[in-house]
Parts: structure tokens; C-alpha cells; sequence
């Protein structure tokens, strides 16, 4: 696993995101040259002004995952977060000089195990540790078409979005807002009946797991097809015996060390 910022490594993160949203059941993304989806690329404006963390198989050396990491500095210099398209963020402005904002997470789904997430949340970790900050921030994206064709549009989105409000959900004080509510079919997911059962995605179990919140409705990307939820994670506030063995991890005891290109 490395931490990367030269632009060979970025443009290899590009690659992987493009192909795993292009490929991903229940995510509409295409390649219509649209925001930097051109030439088999996933790429934004935010991008070089990001810390990547790339995992990477370690006998094939094939990149199996990604993600990137915006610090205040970069925040200040890129004009803002990528989580402030999409929701009025003013109730985290006080977070501001301790926030990382956390986006693009990807893993191929060849190796989707408990071993690459491990590694990609012990890498986070370290990266708060080995900067001083406390807070991430970011969007879980949860499809609104149920990748498994079981349940109606906007079906599953409705019940991870109870569950996570009624279990999870930030203080009052750290709403945000979206700027576009999801609507499905002209339906807000209040009209929309939950599914018996709810399936959370991987990304945000790692999150709530860690301790995070949810700090409002989610936000709706039809370029995606996919409600995006803003989750804050207090690094002083997360769940101890979790955090202990995510600093177990070997790759995270690396990049805090600095041994990182």
C-alpha cells in the first residue's frame, strides 16, 4: 500500500475508479467525456490536490484498490470539498482545519475481502495520525436501483437511510443539507416503501463500525445513480478496540512511518 501524489500513480487511480464505477451493478456512470470520464479515466477538478492511497496485490502487483484523501490545505487550494457540491456544509465549518475529506474509495471486486478494507481503513488511520487531524469526512454512495433487481427503485436507499438516521445520525448541530434530495420516479424516499431487509453497503459498515455519523439526508447523483450520504468520523470518539486493530495493520504501521512514495 502506498501514498502517492506523483501523476503516473494518480492517473492509475483514475483508471481503476473509472473501471469499477463503470462495471459496478446499480451504478449508471458512462463514458461520455462528461467531468473528466473520458479515455478510460475517472477524474475531477479535486484530484491533484489529494493525498492517494493505492493498495496493491502483492504477487501480481496489479492495483486492487484506492482512495483519496483531501486535507485542509488541499481544501483551501481546490476551492472548497467535493462534499460541498453536492450539500451546504456550513454546519462543519468550525471541523475545517482538522478535516479530511475521504472520497473515490474503489476495490476490485475480485478483492472485495476483509483484508483490502482492513488495509484501506488502517491506512486512513495512519494518515490522521501522521498529520494531526481528527475528523473525516465524505460521501457513501448507495445505489437507487437495487444491483440485484430484488426491490423497487429507490427501495433499499429508503431503509439504509432509516437505519443509518436512526442509529447512526450526527448531533443536530453537524446537519448538513443536500442540495439535490433524492427523488425517485417523482417520489421523495419518505413516499417510497423500505425493504424487509436492508443491505449496507461495505464502505459505510466500515464507517459506522469505526464510530462515525450521519450527518443528514442523503444527497442524490443521477450521474452515478446513486444517493451519496455525508458521514463524519471523530478519530478521539471512535470505537477503541477497532481502532487498535486497524494500528495492527502492517500497511497502516508503513505509511505512518512515512514509507510511502
Amino acid at each position: 500500500m502506498l501514498l502517492c501524489t506523483d501523476a503516473d500513480s494518480i492517473e492509475a487511480a483514475q483508471r481503476l475508479r473509472h473501471d469499477v464505477f463503470t462495471s459496478e451493478p446499480g451504478f449508471t456512470l458512462t463514458d461520455d467525456g462528461r467531468d473528466g470520464r473520458s479515455g478510460g479515466l475517472d477524474a475531477d477538478r479535486f484530484d491533484e490536490y489529494c493525498d492517494h492511497l493505492l493498495v496493491r496485490d502483492d504477487d501480481t502487483g496489479e492495483l486492487v484498490g484506492c482512495y483519496r484523501m483531501l486535507p485542509p490545505p488541499g481544501a483551501i487550494a481546490a476551492g472548497g470539498l467535493y462534499t460541498a457540491t453536492e450539500f451546504d456544509i456550513a454546519a462543519l465549518d468550525a471541523l475545517r482545519p482538522s478535516l479530511v475529506e475521504m472520497g473515490r474509495a474503489v476495490v476490485r471486486e475480485d478483492h472485495r475481502n476483509g483484508a483490502v478494507v482492513l488495509l484501506m481503513w488502517g491506512g486512513i488511520l495512519a494518515y490522521l495520525d501522521r498529520s494531526g487531524y481528527d475528523y473525516v469526512t465524505g460521501c457513501v454512495s448507495v445505489p437507487v436501483t437495487d444491483p440485484h433487481g430484488q426491490h423497487p427503485a429507490g427501495s433499499q436507499l429508503r431503509g439504509v437511510r432509516d437505519f443509518v438516521l436512526r442509529r447512526h445520525a450526527a448531533p443536530a448541530e453537524h446537519t448538513v443539507h443536500p442540495y439535490r434530495p433524492v427523488v425517485v420516479g417523482g417520489r421523495r424516499l419518505d413516499d417510497i416503501e423500505p425493504p424487509a431487509r436492508v443491505s449496507v453497503p461495505a464502505l459505510m459498515r466500515g464507517y459506522l463500525r469505526l464510530g462515525a455519523q450521519v450527518c443528514g439526508e442523503p444527497a442524490h447523483d443521477p450521474d452515478f445513480g446513486v444517493g451519496d450520504f455525508p458521514a463524519l468520523l471523530d478519530k478521539r470518539r471512535a470505537d477503541t478496540r477497532y481502532l487498535k486493530r486497524l494500528r495492527s495493520a502492517g500497511a497502516a504501521t508503513a505509511i505512518a512511518n512515512g514509507d510511502a512514495s
